[in-house]
């Protein structure tokens, strides 16, 4: 996982937010642009951005393309994180 990328898409809040808004399932570009008073073109942008970390997959079902957290990244780096609140030795 390139955390990195990772978490420079996490800085964002209105990434955040979309993030929130994909708990619920899988959603189309413009479901999710609707949900902010935002340009298509910037809407577009947080998701290429949410997608190239991983933390979102898209898939295209006709002239629609629909995007779901991708819970793998979630997973891995939750991982990593518990590695810190541990018991110290």
């Amino acid at each position: 996982m390139a955390f990195q990328k990772t978490f420079k898409a996490l800085s964002d809040p209105t990434r955040r937010d979309i993030l929130e808004l994909l708990k619920s399932g899988s959603r189309s570009a413009g479901d999710i642009g609707n949900h902010f008073d935002l340009t298509g073109a910037t809407v577009s942008h947080h998701l290429a951005i949410l997608k190239e970390a991983d933390l979102v997959r898209d898939k295209k079902e006709g002239k629609f393309v629909y995007y779901e957290l991708n819970l793998s990244v979630f997973e891995e780096l939750m991982a990593w994180v518990t590695k810190f609140t541990g018991e110290k030795k």
